[in-house]
């Protein structure tokens, strides 16, 4: 069984444009002075008990809804920390971005558009370096590759 370090898992992502149906290829990567990522992933579910059983209630679940929190230092100068905190003041489509997952072991890859929620870029006590944050949620169930597959 093997046991992979979470930072070989990567966070990747785009500038998004209202209408566009899928990312460029063109991605930033969200690790520089990043120290931690929560799956911060929500599931509604219904529970529910039927007669053809002995009437336990089972779960079902009605929805996922994808989400990571990176924290770590703000760096301005970072490209993709530079991408998230220019969509502080925006609403709406203006929160948007492409998200990008690419697993641990680099056999997977998730692929949506995301809303960015939370954003803290330069933050905390005076003596303290500042800091950086955010919600990631993919707006729908993002598109799983998997990448050990030869394409064609």
């Amino acid at each position: 069984m093997a046991r992979l370090k979470n930072a070989l898992r990567g966070h990747f992502v785009q500038a998004y444009s209202p209408g566009e149906d899928e990312p460029g290829t063109e991605w930033l990567e969200l690790a520089k002075y990043i120290s931690t990522i929560g799956d911060d992933t929500q599931e509604e579910t219904e529970d529910e008990a039927f007669y053809d059983s002995d009437g336990t209630p089972e779960t079902t679940v009605t929805s996922v809804a994808g989400a990571y929190t990176p924290e770590g230092v703000y760096d301005p100068d970072d490209e993709a920390q530079a991408l998230i905190a220019g969509l502080k003041y925006k609403t709406g489509d203006g929160r948007k971005i492409w998200h990008k997952v690419v697993s641990s072991d680099g056999k997977k890859e998730w692929v949506g558009r995301a809303t960015v929620t939370a954003i803290v870029a330069g933050a905390g006590e005076a003596s303290a370096y500042e800091t950086f944050s955010c919600n990631i949620r993919f707006d729908s169930i993002p598109e799983e590759t998997d990448l050990t597959e030869p394409e064609g």
